[in-house]
């Protein structure tokens, strides 16, 4: 791709290239032992922490590096041209976010710092058994006892979920109350009595990302720990900040894209057939043409929502139609890339296969894409 993002700066190439150069160190070498293991080292967190990419958006005052969303954005850029499907520095920042733009001074100042240096691992708790789009129907309680909250229940699908230090549970802590019951609560994890960390979920792709389920039996949280003070304000935080995930689902998603064009562009240049490299072929000539302009596209539009972002202007309607919009087109683009490849594309060793099956979650994790179109319905 030739597209020179607006957003960009020659202070951001030169993150960039000190990015690069950790994930080709930290990150590439280690995924098929990742993957074996279900999770990544925990030494990686501490390692990238120091280089200053845990919370490349978060001021200084709190640990972070003190850029913007674009600084972030690069890293995310970086692990998915680099093709890693293991490190969940994603949730990460997302937890990260909540804290910054939701939580109390206190409860700023005590872990974003920590999630900064990669001391601490962060997760977020939706997914239930029984409500995963759909989190007014979550069935997790924490009731308030004391000086304490006291959590019960389960949750599904946790990335990070093995590693982390600390959750972002979704729970009602007024059940009869609806969403206005609904509160985010802060667990640490160490020394929990009560809490367990379930099977790492076996999945189709990602398998290098700590995939869990996790249980809370009489859970006890200390009230400082509900995010923001005050209880029942967990369903408004979600929609307010659900939008930079679903953004950085983009951002992810068109890297991919681009990344799947290159190696379809070096593979059928090299591979040939009846006597002719395969892109000297009218369909293949054709096929990727309609791969680069619609990626394209993608671009275009992804670096507009960047700059949205940015400038403090995205709305929950533009990252729904960045989140669904570029995760369909994700794996449309694969699924032809690979096609390209031929039987070499149904294998493993080719990195298209291995985009092939990371990508499927794309459509639904973030919130199903058919709720993206939910929301940007409403907006008709």
């Amino acid at each position: 791709m030739n597209t020179v993002s607006t957003w960009m700066t020659p202070e951001l190439e030169s993150f960039r290239d000190a990015v690069r150069r950790f994930v080709n160190l930290e990150i590439v070498p280690h995924q098929e032992k990742w993957k074996k293991q279900q999770h990544v080292d925990r030494s990686v967190w501490n390692k990238a922490g120091e280089m200053g990419m845990l919370l490349a958006d978060i001021s200084d005052e709190y640990g972070g590096s003190g850029g913007t969303f674009a600084h972030q954005c690069v890293v995310f850029e970086e692990l998915a041209t680099a093709g890693d499907s293991c490190f969940g520095i994603h949730v990460h920042a997302i937890v990260a976010h909540y804290l910054n733009n939701q939580g109390t001074e206190a409860q700023k100042k005590k872990y974003l710092p920590q999630l900064a240096s990669g001391e601490m691992v962060a997760a977020i708790a939706m997914s239930e058994p029984s409500a995963g789009s759909d989190l007014k129907g979550i069935r997790s309680t924490a009731i308030k006892k004391g000086d304490d909250y006291v959590l019960n229940g389960s949750k599904t699908f946790i990335s990070n979920g093995y590693l982390a230090d600390l959750i972002l549970v979704v729970c009602k802590t007024d059940p009869d109350a609806g969403s206005k019951g609904v509160s985010l609560l802060l667990l640490e994890t160490k020394d929990c009595p009560g809490f367990k960390v379930g099977r790492i979920l076996e999945k189709i792709g990602q398998k290098g990302q700590d995939t869990c389920e996790l249980f809370f039996d009489n859970v006890r949280v200390p009230q400082e720990n509900i995010l923001g003070g005050v209880e029942g304000k967990g369903f408004a935080q979600l929609m307010t900040e659900l939008p930079y995930e679903r953004t950085i689902l983009g951002v992810g998603g068109v890297a991919v894209i681009e990344r799947a064009l290159r190696l379809t562009i070096e593979y059928t240049r090299e591979r040939k057939a009846f006597g002719q490299p395969l892109i000297e072929m009218q369909n293949t000539r054709f096929v990727l043409a309609e791969i680069k302009t619609e990626a394209t596209i993608a671009r275009t539009f992804i670096d507009r929502c960047i700059v949205d972002m940015i400038e403090g202007r995205m709305d929950a309607e533009l990252a729904s139609m960045a989140k669904y919009w570029i995760s369909d087109l994700q794996c449309k683009v694969i699924d032809q890339c690979l096609q390209l490849f031929g039987g070499y594309g149904y294998m493993l060793e080719y990195p298209i296969a291995q985009m092939y099956v990371d990508a499927r979650v794309q459509k639904i994790y973030g919130g199903a894409n058919e709720i993206m179109k939910e929301i940007i319905a409403r907006s008709l």
